[in-house]
């Protein structure tokens, strides 16, 4: 399954999420680009389908079933992958949720902390049970997919605790690059915008357009593509690009792909 490029030969890569969308896409090239690739998620059926289509084009790859949120259960997974594997190289901590998008009065604290414990510290257990290895293999990469929301754009009503996840995934990867750069561990955040993946599945309205401020896109959302979103992916390829020797030198920067949706506002 390696391309001729093989430009991830011999590395071992964790990606959360990695059932759907973004984190299925990134598992899917990184396993096409020479990887083995950990897959996990907390759903079983989609981790199954994920590691069947890596496996049945010749690839290598690993069920890991765990929620992100949960101490034991991403030591364990992250454990599993390095035995099965003997080494990790790339850690992308993908996994993330939109949750309860509501005005802050009627945004009640369970709704907050889910989204806090999925996002944030999922974000946060995943790398502090990965980086062990990352040093013991003499250095590697950590990815973060935060998002545009937060970050460049604070115009989606209701999204507080989603935003806030996403700023401070960002904050992360700024100081965790300059923490790591001892260890030869690049850390990055990528930032999509409207990306067309089943996030929407996880995505609660209520009451929203209160908490909304009207924001005009005369020529659609997305300028590039008229309007149209980007794909699963678009972002994957950017995400081999920044797991690859060909970013040695990238640490610490937040990349928006978006399209120019971002720009508008």
């Amino acid at each position: 399954m390696a391309t001729a490029h093989g430009e991830l030969q011999g590395k071992v890569a964790l990606i959360t999420g990695a059932g759907s969308g973004i984190g299925r896409a990134s598992a899917v090239l990184f396993a096409e680009h020479g990887a083995a690739v950990g897959v996990l998620s907390r759903t079983e059926a989609e981790v199954r389908d994920a590691v069947e289509e890596i496996q049945g084009k010749g690839g290598r790859a690993l069920p890991l079933l765990a929620d992100v949120s949960d101490s034991a259960a991403m030591a364990a997974a992250v454990d599993r992958l390095a035995r099965e594997y003997g080494r990790l190289d790339i850690v992308f901590a993908n996994a993330g949720i939109n949750g309860v998008w509501a005005p802050i009065d009627q945004l009640e604290p369970q709704e907050w902390d889910r989204t806090i414990a999925i996002n944030l510290r999922g974000t946060y257990l995943t790398i502090h049970h990965t980086v062990p290895h990352l040093r013991k293999a003499g250095g590697g990469c950590v990815l973060v997919t935060a998002s545009i929301n937060g970050t460049r754009t604070f115009t989606t009503g209701g999204a507080t605790a989603y935003s806030a996840t996403k700023a401070a995934q960002v904050a992360m990867a700024r100081m965790l690059a300059l923490e790591l750069a001892r260890d030869r561990i690049r850390v990055n955040a990528i930032c999509p915008g409207w990306i067309e993946t089943e996030i929407d599945d996880n995505t609660q309205p209520r009451n929203a357009g209160k908490a909304d401020y009207p924001a005009e896109y005369p020529a659609g959302e997305v300028p590039l593509t008229d309007g149209k979103p980007g794909g699963s992916f678009d972002v994957a390829e950017l995400a081999l690009f920044l797991a690859s020797d060909r970013a040695k030198h990238i640490t610490g920067t937040p990349v928006w792909i978006d399209g120019g949706e971002s720009q508008l506002v």
